[in-house]
C-alpha cells in the first residue's frame, strides 16, 4: 500500500498549530482518536483525512506529553498484543508500539478502560520490558495487519 506522506504532512503542520489543552484534559485509562500519521516500516499508520486511529492513554506525563498505545482490530494471539472490548467490538493494544505523543494529536475521547483491564494493560507492558528479548528476527511483531 502506498504511503501517502506529503498529504500527511500538511496535517502534521496543522495539528503543530493546534494549542495545547482540550475542553476535557486527557486522562489515563482513556480511549481518543488520535492523529498518528504516516509512519515508517513497521510503525503502526492511521487511516483517513486525519491518519487517524484509536490509542489508549497509558501515561500523562504534563498538558503536553503523554505516552499512548495504539489500538488494532487485527486480534493476534501473542504476548505483544492486548485483546480488549472497545464499543463492543473485539480489540486488541499494539503493546510493542506504545508511543510518546504530543497531546495537540488527539482528536476526541471515545471510551474508558475499566480498572481492571488498564492494571492488566500495565502488567503486560512491564513484563515486555523486564522479558529478555528474543533471538529470531521479526518476533517482536510489527504491524497490525
Amino acid at each position: 500500500m502506498e504511503k501517502d506522506f506529503d498529504e500527511w504532512n500538511k496535517v502534521k503542520k496543522r495539528t503543530h498549530e493546534k494549542s495545547v489543552g482540550h475542553e476535557s484534559f486527557p486522562k489515563e485509562r482513556e480511549v481518543w482518536w488520535c492523529s498518528v500519521g504516516v509512519n515508517i516500516g513497521v510503525e503502526t499508520d492511521g487511516k483517513h483525512d486525519t491518519f487517524e486511529r484509536p490509542v489508549l492513554i497509558v501515561r500523562i506525563f504534563n498538558k503536553e506529553m503523554l505516552w499512548a498505545v495504539p489500538i488494532t482490530s487485527t486480534m493476534k494471539d501473542s504476548p505483544f498484543y492486548y485483546p480488549f472490548l472497545f464499543k463492543n467490538e473485539d480489540r486488541s493494544l499494539i503493546l510493542t508500539q506504545i508511543r510518546v505523543m504530543s497531546t495537540k494529536r488527539l482528536l476526541r475521547q471515545v471510551d474508558v478502560l475499566s480498572e481492571e483491564d488498564f492494571g492488566k494493560v500495565i502488567e503486560s507492558l512491564v513484563g515486555l520490558l523486564k522479558a529478555k528479548p528474543p533471538h529470531k528476527e521479526g518476533a517482536l511483531g510489527g504491524r497490525s495487519h
